[in-house]
């Protein structure tokens, strides 16, 4: 009967040498496969041309290499390139390359749909499926790096973890893929090139505190008012703002990160002045920087975007308490890739 192969990239190294201990194999041989996994990005075993051909046939008979492939890729005017990206499950996610003069940044997704129903995001229309294994992600980074070396002659500079799910929802393999990706022997990035953003879960931002990770910590706050952000993202009613200041407060003083807040102004609903002071007073927690995002439309939801002069007066009043302030434009509108407007649509 057909036994079921092991998935060789969920193994550590340690895990590695143990099977290759089964199989009558030395230790250094597990080394070597597992810099051809993690460092060269191989996924397919013909390719690892240091080990003997009857090895690499042991090893198809025993492992498989569950790698993503890039199911089709859209272009934006600006550049800007989306892809969908086919599982070993049949399952669909998507990933976005933004490119600009001074970076490249991949924009990845940790799950399979979401499990959080944001009102403005294409993504919390859909179901959650599945979380994504720390493989799935690294592979959209070394896909997406992959389409900027061949489309923009540049190498990534930055990762986001902004596509499709909450990152912290999948903690455990979250932290695990960026563990690959900053490794010396994975793919040598640097942790403060990589942002996670999170709808804010307080007890997990807690956790990132007590793990006290290196990467950079955003929140997508969107209101400085529990009645306002309970209306648009439901998971506020448990992560009230008095909340998720405490874990915020909590991560800061075990990680020293400064916190990126990301805010969407939406036309007369938080784009008053007003608003603007709760979200100065917000800001007095801990040290933080915004980002201002225009709101990207999408057929589900009937918010619009503010107009320029609200946005540009809401970001002056921000400068003006001393708060470091950016206005994000959006990238990849044209082609469903900019921000809140991931959802596989076919």
């Amino acid at each position: 009967m057909e036994h079921t192969r092991i998935d060789i990239r969920s193994l550590s190294v340690d895990k590695l040498k143990e099977q290759f201990a089964l199989l009558k194999e030395p230790a250094f041989r597990a080394k070597q496969v597992y810099e051809w996994l993690w460092e060269k990005s191989c996924t397919d075993f013909d390719e690892m041309s240091n080990l003997s051909k009857p090895l690499r046939e042991k090893l198809k008979e025993l492992f498989v290499i569950n790698n993503l492939n890039v199911h089709q890729s859209q272009f934006s005017a600006d550049k800007t390139i989306k892809s969908t990206f086919k599982l070993y499950d049949s399952n669909i996610i998507e990933g976005v390359l933004i490119p600009a003069a001074d970076r490249m940044t991949a924009c990845v997704s940790s799950q399979v749909g979401c499990s959080l129903t944001c009102k403005f995001c294409a993504t919390g229309y859909m179901e959650r499926k599945r979380n994504l294994n720390p493989d799935e992600i690294y592979d959209q980074v070394v896909l997406i790096d992959r389409q900027a070396k061949q489309n923009y002659q540049a190498p990534l500079t930055n990762i986001v973890y902004m596509g499709m799910g909450e990152p912290l929802l999948n903690y455990a393999n979250v932290l695990k893929s960026i563990e690959r990706i900053t490794a010396k022997d994975g793919l040598n990035m640097a942790a403060k090139r990589i942002t996670v953003s999170t709808a804010g879960i307080a007890k997990m931002i807690r956790k990132l505190g007590d793990d006290e990770v290196r990467f950079n910590l955003a929140l997508s706050l969107h209101a400085a008012d529990d009645e306002k952000r309970n209306t648009i993202m439901p998971i506020n009613e448990q992560n009230s703002l008095e909340a998720l200041a405490d874990a915020l407060k909590y991560y800061y003083s075990k990680t020293r990160n400064p916190v990126t807040y990301e805010y969407i102004v939406f036309n007369d609903f938080n784009d008053s002045l007003r608003d603007a002071e709760q979200l100065s007073k917000f800001c007095r927690h801990i040290p933080c920087k915004v980002n201002i995002i225009e709101y990207n439309p999408i057929s589900f939801a009937d918010f619009q975007n503010a107009g320029t002069d609200r946005i540009d007066a809401f970001a002056e009043y921000l400068r003006r308490k001393g708060i470091n302030t950016n206005i994000r434009r959006s990238r990849g509108k044209d082609i469903d890739a900019a921000c809140g407007q991931l959802a596989v649509k076919n």
